[in-house]
């Protein structure tokens, strides 16, 4: 893969004694259990971007806090990096590990603490699963509103490491929303706890730094979120059209005309044909985008927001406006929806999952600039859209298996990520940079803002032992990127001055 790693991670971390670090562990936590045979570390060389794998030194798998303290500590006093790891469901190589590292398996800590319904909070251990906390907090009339589509499987320490989103992110906010208090382990073992019970606390907002660090300051050990009530009724909206640009437009009209739906999802041609094959979701295949929009709250101001939202619809070309005709029909299709990724890989032996963002009144012209990169490259791009926040997910299809198709998937890919700067974008919505994007680092920021993100880095990990090589790319290989200095805006793409 033609990526660029930091310095330590290209062969100038210290060796480690594999068989003194195990048998140093094994000395001081006598009950924690550690694989390190190469059949017992093999399923853990990747996360969910499965194009980087690297067998990991050890993997150790705590159950007390107590041994998670004593592996940082064991592993800052010797120098060997540490990679925290979830479900491992991420998809942008952030908890891929290290060849000299320890990764560090919090998935057994999967217990729901502590549900609060007076105050709205739910206490839980980072491995528990996303679904699992509005599971809990049904019985009370509550749920716990980030959904990321891998919700049934993904870990809410995982969520907090990449301020993960979902579907309905655009009412409810990204996971830094809807946190109160996190409790973390830092380098060398010590407690802290960002954040408070109350709805702000003093000083400098730690919390909102934490969230979205991969893992890079600090080892998550408990979360408090926030809970909130369900709503009233819910309705899904159906609307299909006959050219992905109306379709986008659209986006940008239900916004302009006040309302915030909880849900605002898009699809084109070739996700729709997938989805309604996998789910039968009843989408129409012959329409070249849909839009899913939900609108929740009181029945009667949904009652009003439906019609409003159809006619708008129907004034940006809508060929077709259906309405959920009940629970079972708007949970098809969601799951529709939600199901687009497993879908996909039906039409192709592999499919790299993209995640940019952009402004909304971007989306026309940038599905243009995706359709003619996916000709320029030969590859098909399958589109599924957070479009009520801008956040895309491009899935660009290829078969590793045949020479060069991986590379021209992965160039595709920057070029993607680097069209979502060049409009005023981001190169992540909430799947994080992780390594898949650390060239795309350099080209959003400049050498300065570099600099703050290292001197951050070093205040919580001077030594850099916290997940080296992810996030944040160094100077001198943002220098080799040619980004020192420049933003991408004033870069020349040529390829994408058309656009």
């Amino acid at each position: 893969m033609n990526i660029l790693y930091d310095e330590r991670v290209d062969g100038a971390l210290p060796d480690v004694d594999k068989n003194a670090l195990l048998l140093a562990l094994q000395t001081q936590l006598p009950d924690l259990e550690i694989l390190h045979q190469s059949e017992e570390l093999k399923p853990y060389e990747c996360d969910g971007l499965s194009a980087y794998r690297t067998t990991p030194m050890l993997v150790v798998l705590p159950r007390r806090i107590e041994e998670v303290q004593g592996v940082l500590r064991l592993c800052h006093a010797r120098k060997v990096p540490v990679v925290a790891r979830g479900a491992g469901t991420g998809l942008s190589g952030g908890a891929l590990p290290l060849e000299k590292g320890v990764l560090l398996v919090m998935a057994r800590f999967n217990n729901i603490l502590h549900i609060d319904p007076a105050a709205r909070t739910a206490r839980v251990q980072p491995g528990v699963r996303n679904l699992a906390i509005s599971q809990a907090a049904a019985p009370f009339g509550l749920y716990y509103a980030p959904d990321p589509s891998s919700q049934i499987a993904c870990s809410i320490g995982g969520n907090v490491a990449e301020n993960a989103g979902g579907v309905h992110c655009l009412k409810y906010g990204l996971t830094v929303h809807n946190l109160l208090k996190v409790d973390i382990l830092t380098v060398d073992g010590e407690h802290l706890t960002l954040g408070s019970q109350a709805l702000d606390s003093p000083g400098f907002d730690l919390l909102a730094l934490f969230t979205g660090s991969e893992g890079m300051l600090g080892v998550i050990t408990e979360v408090t979120v926030k809970l909130l009530p369900k709503p009233q009724t819910a309705k899904v909206l159906l609307a299909a059209f006959d050219s992905v640009e109306k379709a986008g437009h659209a986006v940008g009209d239900i916004i302009a005309a006040g309302i915030i739906p909880g849900g605002l999802e898009m699809m084109d041609n070739l996700a729709i044909r997938a989805a309604e094959d996998f789910i039968h979701a009843g989408y129409p295949v012959d329409a070249e985008a849909i839009l899913l929009c939900e609108l929740d709250g009181v029945e009667a101001d949904v009652h009003d927001d439906c019609d409003r939202v159809r006619k708008v619809l129907e004034q940006a070309g809508a060929t077709e406006v259906r309405q959920a005709r009940d629970e079972a029909e708007r949970v098809r299709f969601w799951a529709g929806r939600k199901n687009a990724f497993p879908a996909v890989g039906r039409l192709s032996p592999d499919y790299y999952c993209m995640d940019g963002t952009i402004p909304r009144r971007e989306l026309p012209g940038v599905l243009r600039a995706i359709a003619a990169l996916s000709a320029e490259y030969g590859l098909r791009v399958a589109n599924v859209f957070h479009a009520g926040d801008g956040n895309m997910h491009p899935l660009i299809l290829f078969d590793a298996n045949q020479p060069g198709e991986l590379d021209r998937a992965e160039a595709l890919g920057g070029k993607i990520l680097e069209l979502c700067v060049k409009v005023g974008g981001s190169i992540t919505g909430e799947h994080g940079v992780g390594r898949e994007k650390i060239n795309q680092m350099c080209a959003q920021f400049n050498s300065d803002e570099l600099t703050v993100f290292h001197a951050i880095k070093a205040a919580f990990d001077p030594s850099g032992l916290l997940n080296p090589g992810k996030n944040i790319p160094t100077l001198h290989r943002c220098a080799e990127f040619g980004a020192m200095h420049v933003h991408l805006g004033q870069m020349p793409f040529p390829e994408l001055e058309r656009f």
